[in-house]
């Protein structure tokens, strides 16, 4: 269930999507993202006209709590999922939570060039939980 918790948050921090409407300049947060408690790192890129995140490296407890949960390989698995512009330095989509086998709605605001807030809410936004999530410039452990 951590590793729930964590990625509820920490997932819809480590995506962005690509500005949708010509009309609102966003930033464009693609790139490599490490969570909150250094544990999951994800790739934020391009998904067709939408931006998606994959996991690239993931602590041993981060696998387990997610095969605990059904995922059998968390490695590569999509944790952000369509996520469109949805005004200046946010996006709105899904993130998966592998120790759950869930998906939920996401919204990611950027806080700077270097964090951005991850927001996942159950129950139609009547609960939610932030992270913030930092970019790094390669996988932990390489």
């Amino acid at each position: 269930m951590r590793l729930g918790r964590l990625l509820i948050a920490s997932a819809c921090l480590a995506c962005a999507a690509p500005a949708l409407a010509a009309k609102v300049p966003v930033a464009q947060p693609e790139g490599l993202w490490l969570g909150p408690h250094n544990n999951v790192a994800v790739r934020t890129g391009p998904c067709g006209d939408r931006l998606c995140g994959w996991v690239v490296w993931a602590d041993r407890e981060a696998q387990d709590d997610a095969r605990d949960g059904g995922t059998a390989r968390l490695i590569g698995t999509e944790l952000l999922e369509d996520y469109r512009a949805d005004g200046k330095n946010e996006w709105r989509g899904t993130v998966f939570v592998p120790d759950m086998g869930r998906r939920f709605s996401s919204q990611i605001s950027q806080l700077s060039p270097a964090q951005m807030r991850v927001k996942g809410c159950i129950l139609g936004g009547l609960l939610c939980k932030s992270q913030t999530w930092t970019r790094i410039d390669r996988v932990p452990g390489d």
